[in-house]
């Protein structure tokens, strides 16, 4: 197998040093465009290298819109998704397993907006009950994402992004009734989805 590293124009809008989502791990910087041979058959692959988790993965140009590969949100969306977050979460009656399911379709979709409602249902401040483990690794994984994406669209770091997500789940209108219900312990399950 061959291999013949590319530093031409992007393809297909996308080229070489650029930040990119691929949705089902975040966000990575194509490090470059390479050629390989594989079964007889010429193959033109991005390299995008997730520095963070120490991975590279290889996609083919021809398929990089296929799989969800996007460019980095524009400023406008980052703004509404940092408005999601100051709404009311959205829980539904359903059993966890389906919801969880539902949460992580939403991670997934490499969708901001999407991964942003995730973060939005799933946060719990110091004064509401703990989360499940399941609750907790869907909402660090949802959001991980949308810190690396704000600190990459707004070229700031990943705690100044953190604080920016924790500024707006603060102006939630749910936070303040949420404190006001766990003072009333004991009530069961019933008061911990209406806080979520």
């Amino acid at each position: 197998m061959t291999t013949a590293k590319k530093t031409t124009a992007g393809r297909q809008g996308f080229k070489t040093g650029e930040a990119v989502v691929y949705p089902a791990h975040g966000v990575g910087r194509i490090t470059a465009i390479e050629e390989q041979e594989v079964a007889g058959f010429k193959l033109e692959l991005f390299v995008v290298s997730f520095e963070k988790d120490k991975m590279v993965l290889r996609v083919p140009t021809a398929k990089a819109n296929s799989v969800g590969m996007r460019k980095l949100s524009e400023p406008e969306v980052v703004k509404k998704a940092l408005d999601v977050l100051t709404g009311r979460a959205r829980v539904k009656r359903t059993m966890w397993s389906r919801r969880a399911q539902e949460y992580e379709a939403k991670i997934n979709s490499g969708d901001l907006i999407a991964v942003t409602e995730v973060v939005r249902d799933l946060y719990r401040s110091e004064a509401q009950p703990e989360q499940s483990y399941s609750e907790r690794q869907l909402y660090e994984a949802a959001l991980d994402r949308i810190v690396r994406e704000i600190s990459s669209v707004n070229r700031i770091t990943e705690t100044e992004a953190l604080k920016l997500i924790e500024q707006s789940l603060a102006k939630s209108p749910r936070r303040a009734k949420a404190e006001t219900e766990s003072d009333a312990e004991g009530e069961g399950d019933d008061i911990q989805e209406e806080a979520a």
